[in-house]
C-alpha cells in the first residue's frame, strides 16, 4: 500500500512539473526600431533596427525598407550565429519575421 501511495505521488509530481515547464505559446512582442542599415539578398531584406541603444537584425521576405524610417515587424524566429551564404556573413543574432506589423 505504501508503494502505491509513493508511486501515485511521484506520478502527480511528474505531471505537475511537466505542466509547469510547458506553458504553451506565449504572445511575443513586435520587433521595432529605427532602420540604421538595410540590404537585400537571396529573396530577403535584412534590416538592422536600433531602439534605446540596442541593435537587432531582422530578416523579412524581400520588401522596400528605407534607412531612417521607424518600423515594427511581426514576432519571428530568432537564430544565433546565422550564416548567410548569399551575403557571405554571419549574424550573431537575427530574427526571421513574416513582415511588418499591419497597421
Amino acid at each position: 500500500m505504501k508503494r502505491i501511495l509513493i508511486l501515485v505521488l511521484v506520478l502527480m509530481l511528474v505531471f505537475l512539473v511537466s505542466q509547469s515547464l510547458y506553458a504553451g505559446p506565449q504572445e511575443a512582442s513586435p520587433v521595432s526600431g529605427k532602420v540604421v542599415e538595410t540590404m537585400d539578398s537571396g529573396g530577403y531584406t535584412y534590416a538592422l533596427l536600433e531602439k534605446k541603444g540596442s541593435k537587432t537584425w531582422v530578416a523579412v521576405p524581400r520588401m522596400k525598407i528605407v534607412k531612417g524610417q521607424d518600423m515594427s515587424f511581426q514576432p519571428g524566429t530568432e537564430m544565433e550565429n546565422f550564416k548567410s551564404k548569399t551575403l557571405n556573413r554571419t549574424f550573431d543574432k537575427i530574427i526571421f519575421s513574416g513582415g511588418p506589423v499591419k497597421q
